[in-house]
């Protein structure tokens, strides 16, 4: 069992980061990285379990529930086997777990959000793998072409990859784990609430934009990425998010056709 005192559930009050703070503070101070200290650092949950910090970030926060639902609804949308990496608060894993699948795969890195999935995982009905580390160590021992969905919500750990991050994982794994006919959806809101400050009035063009380039590149059609918009209104106090409509990714693996015949479906596979 991992370290109880790495998960604190009363440091973290429901008005602890003021609004104005809110609005003005950025999220990273430059050249700012948690990566080194993040596995092992305290997890902290408020006593009304309504919010998730970890190192004085705010990783999650409950009013998220409908989108994270969402996300999950998407991941879970071919049935099979799912992966998920960031439990988080358990919003989505808990919506997952309603779904009509056959194995459910959680990547979790953080000593006490990890501790907190074990006792979850006890209540669960459906097969649950709970994976023990950062992502970058442990997707790579995954198989090619395995999963049917994935759901990919981590928490930036450096202001150098506060926007970017998820592309390595999606660049690098996602099209080569998903089967043909898979579902990749994912999000980062600390970086598309950080667009919709003050660079960008249309969240659909943030998207398009900032996220459609480096999709089509890891392998995706943009034929095949669609998205959904959904009206949520973020609480005042909320640091990392305050626009009031949030978008969620479908992004479907195809097979293509190569003279009639079904071309390699994974950039692993291209390569032999």
């Amino acid at each position: 069992m991992e370290n109880a005192n790495n998960v604190n559930n009363s440091n973290v009050t429901d008005d602890e980061i003021p609004a104005k703070k809110a609005k003005t503070d950025p999220i990273f101070a430059k050249n700012e990285d948690c990566k080194s200290n993040w596995t092992d650092a305290t997890a902290d949950f408020n006593e009304t379990d309504t919010h998730l910090a970890i190192m004085g970030k705010p990783v999650m926060e409950r009013w998220e529930t409908p989108y994270m639902h969402k996300l999950a609804e998407i991941s879970t949308s071919k049935g099979g086997k799912v992966l998920e990496i960031g439990f988080g608060m358990a919003i989505a894993a808990t919506k997952i777990e309603e779904a009509d699948i056959e194995e459910h795969v959680i990547i979790e890195c953080n000593d006490g959000v990890y501790e907190r999935l074990q006792d979850w995982v006890k209540d669960q009905k459906h097969k649950i793998t709970p994976l023990k580390g950062m992502w970058q160590d442990v997707v790579p021992s995954l198989e090619d072409n395995s999963f049917d969905g994935i759901l990919y919500d981590t928490y930036p750990l450096s202001e150098e990859t506060w926007h970017t991050h998820q592309f390595e994982f999606i660049k690098d794994h996602a099209y080569r784990l998903l089967k043909p006919g898979g579902v990749l959806t994912y999000c980062n809101l600390t970086s598309w609430g950080e667009y919709m400050k003050d660079k960008y009035t249309d969240i659909e063009l943030m998207f398009k934009e900032t996220q459609v380039p480096q999709l089509v590149e890891s392998g995706f059609e943009e034929a095949d990425i669609s998205t959904e918009l959904l009206d949520i209104t973020p609480p005042e106090s909320c640091k990392y998010y305050a626009f009031k409509k949030m978008i969620a990714p479908t992004c479907i693996k195809t097979v293509k056709e190569t003279n009639g015949h079904a071309a390699k479906s994974s950039k692993n596979e291209e390569k032999e």
